[in-house]
């Protein structure tokens, strides 16, 4: 009846109404279905972020769920597609948020997770970290499942191996139950003597939050054959070339001096360093093996 009684500019309006209302409510990540899906994240103080899911037929509140980290080529339908491959052979949800070049372009806005200000080098607010997108995505994917997940598994190739382990870090309270950094080009060693950001020296984390990293459960996953040493993205700075002169040299390092760390400050050391036999530096080469550690 309220129809009839309007004018052609009112109904008109009243369908623009319904019609943006509808795309709001599209905006907001209400359910997953299964398979493949996209939804945009904005759950958080930084930029939206353009999410591919991948759902298994049936999920449970042990269905595990493992978010993806890109690498620095920002080539995110192929680790989704890879990453696809698995959660339907293992039955696991696959989350890959997509860092964009334009919002969160360099290493210090992904790789670093944007902790400083690059020009400045003043500490950022945290809630405008890159890292602070990965603990309300998960919340929302769970609230869209119905599930009741208390944790998720973090996995980064290359570029985003240097994510997850700085993570860790800079987000000790995140419930990560296995973090896998595959094939990180360099790192931010434990060590307090060694200049930030390639050390601990500057990097406004305190000794307690490095002795709890050191016990999490950590597995350093490196290609044997990812020894190339001219690659065009291999970051070639003295700082980087002290940790050895090509990726699979310094994942050694990282291991090693972890170890050292946590034998000098007393504490339970956690982390794992698996080789995966003949993989170079390639997410598809190292994805199934990393797919067989998903806890």
């Amino acid at each position: 009846m309220l129809i009839k009684k309007m004018g052609v500019p009112d109904r008109i309006a009243l369908v623009l109404f319904v019609l943006l209302a509808s795309f709001a409510q599209a905006d907001e990540l209400r359910t997953l279905p299964v398979g493949s899906s996209q939804f945009t994240f904005s759950d958080w103080a930084g930029p939206d972020l353009e999410v591919r899911v991948y759902t298994p037929e049936k999920v449970k509140d042990s269905t595990p769920i493992v978010i993806v980290m890109h690498g620095a080529s920002r080539t995110v339908d192929n680790y989704f597609t890879h990453w696809q491959l698995q959660g339907q052979t293992h039955g696991f949800v696959v989350v890959v948020p997509e860092f964009n070049a334009v919002d969160f372009s360099g290493s210090w806005r992904y790789n670093l997770g944007h902790v400083f200000d690059q020009d400045t080098g003043r500490l950022r607010p945290e809630s405008q970290w890159t890292f602070s997108a990965i603990e309300p995505l998960f919340d929302q994917i769970t609230a869209a499942l119905g599930t009741d997940q208390a944790a998720y598994t973090l996995y980064g190739h290359s570029a985003g191996a240097q994510f997850v382990h700085r993570f860790l870090y800079y987000k000790p309270g995140a419930r990560v139950a296995r973090a896998i950094a595959a094939n990180a080009g360099w790192y931010t060693l434990p060590d307090f003597d060694v200049a930030y950001p390639y050390g601990l020296d500057g990097a406004h984390i305190e000794g307690s939050v490095i002795r709890e990293a050191l016990g999490k459960d950590v597995i350093l996953l490196l290609g044997d054959a990812d020894i190339d040493t001219e690659q065009a993205n291999l970051r070639k700075s003295p700082e980087a070339q002290q940790q050895g002169p090509h990726r699979y040299a310094r994942g050694a390092t990282m291991y090693d001096v972890a170890k050292s760390t946590a034998e000098r400050f007393g504490v339970k050391f956690n982390w794992r360093k698996v080789d995966v036999p003949g993989a170079a530096h390639s997410n598809a080469q190292m994805t199934p093996a990393a797919a067989g550690l998903v806890d």
